[in-house]
């Protein structure tokens, strides 16, 4: 049987409401879900696909970051030999209308720290439907991962995890 794993960050708030919503999308036992602090009570080489789920934090606070970022501990679980080749999803909050030019900009982030480990990306996100003026997560006009506006766009939230869940299995033969 094929296993997920969905990790994310922070609690309490729209990332783990919708982290449980996407959980909701996979058949029961075929997916592990929990924070980033707990990452390393998972062997990664179980799992066949790996979802990483964040709010738009901001490049500025990732720079500034003290060695005891969460995120960084997260990564810092990763081994290149476990990862290589294997398939990462990403989901992004952030809020449109506060913060128009920096939508979502934190898949970025989680994306490029992908990336050391030789992962590969799947989940890309259509940006129609969006009203943001910019965005580090957009390439070829697709954002790396689902974008999620839980503020503003709540009623769009479910059919748009219910239709990334969808593409998600396709893309990583589950």
């Amino acid at each position: 049987m094929k296993r997920t794993a969905l990790f994310y960050w922070p609690v309490k708030g729209n990332v783990d409401v919708c982290a449980k919503k996407i959980k909701s999308q996979f058949k029961d036992g075929t997916i592990d879900m929990d924070t980033i602090k707990k990452v390393g009570q998972y062997n990664l080489a179980d799992y066949d696909l790996i979802i990483v789920g964040g709010s738009t934090v901001g490049a500025d606070h990732w720079e500034k970051a003290s060695k005891n970022n969460l995120w960084f501990d997260f990564f810092s679980k990763f081994d290149t030999q476990v990862m290589k080749d294997k398939p990462v999803a990403i989901f992004g909050l952030g809020d449109q209308i506060l913060y128009p030019d920096h939508f979502v900009d934190s898949m970025r982030i989680i994306k490029d720290e992908f990336d050391k480990y030789g992962t590969k990306l799947i989940g890309r996100w259509p940006t129609d439907g969006y009203e943001f003026t910019g965005s580090d997560s957009v390439e070829d006009n697709k954002f790396l991962g689902l974008a999620l506006d839980h503020d503003h766009q709540e009623e769009l939230t479910d059919q748009r995890i219910e239709k990334w869940v969808k593409q998600l299995i396709t893309e990583a033969n589950l």
